[in-house]
């Protein structure tokens, strides 16, 4: 199937990097969820999703498909020449964007607009570290957080968790002793000078606890991040079936929960979730494009085995440069295209109903869910 005519909803990504913070940037680490200067320097570019996209991209730009030819040509292309060119190439309606990864190196939500509609994510986690760095009393930063997270919806059209990275997925009833001693403990870190990270497990469930009580009041989704990420996450702790308590608590059954990166390698428990949970989601994001072909099909088959197609949602969860949103847009299309054709093939589905599954799968479901214009 020819998806090339469906607009993209990319429903999860990330702002570009600011060209000042490119030249201390290793390109290849775009690449690989890992950053070891051995994985950087050389793993990853033996990995298929590597050597794939080198081609790929040599062919966008118009060069040789060797690394030093791109970094050349993307030099003689300049910045906004080269975003422009990879968004052009996507077909983008819009991009949801989290803000929220690496805020000081990162262009503003705002200026991506230049390139498709773009709305805003907010970060929990990123919020709270802004907060607790900003207010001295408990009180003072539980009032800014509610109020925080109180936004039009012109502003923010869903929110993001990080929680899996920091403290993991099996988040507990806040215990409010325990909020205020986590609170305490950063607040000292922040005077004494240090780097302030939440990464206390009562006040990261606290943060999260609120942020769903929020949503449920205001109609908004909630992004979990679930499954693989960078070496700073335990993926046992990203199982996404760690979330089962709150999924059944009777205070969030109206919270959109939207379970990113297909949770791979947790991929048939996170399609379960959202075939029996009606308020579950799912994400193709990371997944696609970061593995092989052979792993991208799998992780759509993998949905399209129990999970409902109005639960399943597209994402690239590009971030930092711009072909990583071309090279999602590009292998979102042809993947689900060519699970779809082999659904007509196998009698699942008729043609009609699989180009309409397309269509819902890149667009459809998202501009329904964040009710989007």
């Amino acid at each position: 199937m020819d998806l090339s005519g469906i607009p993209i909803i990319d429903q999860h990504a990330h702002n570009l990097l600011r060209p000042e913070h490119t030249r201390a940037f290793a390109y290849p680490s775009a690449f690989t969820e890992g950053y070891a200067i051995e994985v950087v320097t050389h793993h990853v570019q033996e990995t298929l999703f590597f050597r794939r996209s080198m081609r790929e991209i040599a062919e966008l730009l118009g060069c040789e498909p060797r690394l030093e030819a791109i970094l050349e040509a993307r030099e003689q292309l300049g910045f906004e020449q080269l975003a422009r060119r990879c968004f052009e190439a996507s077909g983008f309606q819009a991009i949801l964007m989290d803000d929220g990864f690496m805020p000081d190196q990162v262009m503003p939500t705002g200026w991506h607009n230049r390139f498709a509609r773009t709305y805003r994510l907010l970060r929990v986690e990123f919020l709270a570290e802004q907060l607790i760095l900003q207010t001295p009393t408990w009180s003072a930063f539980e009032e800014a957080f509610r109020s925080a997270l109180d936004l039009p919806a012109s502003e923010v059209v869903g929110f993001k968790t990080i929680v899996a990275y920091r403290t993991g997925l099996a988040i507990e009833i806040p215990d409010p002793e325990a909020v205020r001693s986590a609170f305490a403990s950063l607040r000292q870190q922040a005077a004494q000078g240090a780097r302030l990270r939440l990464a206390h497990k009562p006040l990261n469930d606290w943060v999260v606890w609120r942020t769903l009580e929020a949503a449920a009041q205001q109609g908004r989704p909630v992004q979990f991040h679930t499954g693989f990420g960078d070496p700073d996450l335990d993926l046992r702790w990203a199982n996404p079936l760690h979330l089962r308590p709150l999924l059944e608590h009777p205070g969030f059954q109206r919270v959109p929960f939207v379970l990113l990166h297909a949770s791979y390698p947790y991929t048939r428990e996170v399609g379960y979730l959202a075939a029996v949970y009606p308020h579950v989601h799912v994400d193709l994001g990371l997944a696609i494009p970061f593995l092989s072909h052979f792993g991208m099909a799998f992780v759509v088959r993998a949905f399209l085995e129990f999970t409902p197609i109005s639960k399943i949602l597209f994402s690239t969860d590009a971030h930092l440069i711009p072909e990583l949103f071309y090279l999602g847009a590009r292998w979102g299309r042809r993947i689900l295209g060519e699970v779809l054709a082999a659904t007509v093939e196998d009698g699942d589905l008729t043609a009609a109903e699989a180009e309409k599954a397309a269509e819902a799968i890149l667009r459809r479901n998202a501009q329904t869910l964040y009710h989007l214009e």
